[in-house]
């Protein structure tokens, strides 16, 4: 085979249009997506103003409650979501019986179900009751995902209750049976609030 044999030119192929590519599917006030480039914004938030240095907590009440909270503000609504954190008996037990292969968003999606019908709205709930709604879910998530992740993986029924002050450092406690470090909170805390939308 001669060199100019053996050289190859790889040439991109062009990207292929996805069949919603510019079609608008929907408005939200909650959050918008390149709407100018590259850009993510939460309430007319830009996310990079906030990303690094904001607790998952304070972008929770932008998104869930509509304006970023004062320090007074922050300080119940996190007293709030640590009250929110336990999950029911008969959750548990229902976490028990998902396989340990299942794919977490559909452990998430059965727990939320399942939450739902041991703590059914009411028809006439108003805007501040679907609030606590959104509050419970948040608050509860780590737990029900952990508590079925440990059950999963070596039979053990967690303690899903901790004295963390925020969802993320409660999550990572929760994984690692112990209180994580400042720098993994801070960690946590930019996942999650890029994670959002």
């Amino acid at each position: 085979m001669s060199t100019e044999q053996s050289v190859t030119t790889h040439t991109p192929k062009a990207k292929k249009s996805v069949a919603l590519s510019g079609v608008m599917a929907g408005n939200t006030k909650l959050c918008s997506v390149g709407r100018t480039g590259n850009d993510l914004n939460y309430r007319g938030y830009d996310i990079l103003d906030f990303a690094d240095k904001a607790t998952f907590e304070e972008v929770a009440y932008l998104l869930i409650h509509e304006k970023w909270p004062n320090q007074t503000e922050l300080n119940a609504y996190k007293k709030k979501l640590k009250a929110l954190r336990s999950i029911p008996e008969p959750l548990k037990r229902v976490l028990e019986q998902i396989p340990a292969n299942a794919h977490p968003m559909d452990v998430m999606r059965t727990a939320c179900s399942m939450l739902g019908t041991l703590e059914a709205e009411s028809d006439d709930h108003d805007i501040e009751a679907a609030r606590t709604i959104g509050d419970r879910m948040i608050a509860s998530y780590g737990s029900m995902l952990l508590y079925w992740w440990h059950y999963a993986q070596n039979g053990q029924q967690i303690e899903v209750d901790t004295d963390d002050d925020s969802i993320g450092a409660h999550f990572l406690h929760l994984l690692h049976g112990k209180k994580p470090s400042e720098s993994h909170i801070q960690a946590m805390h930019v996942s999650l609030n890029l994670r959002r939308t």
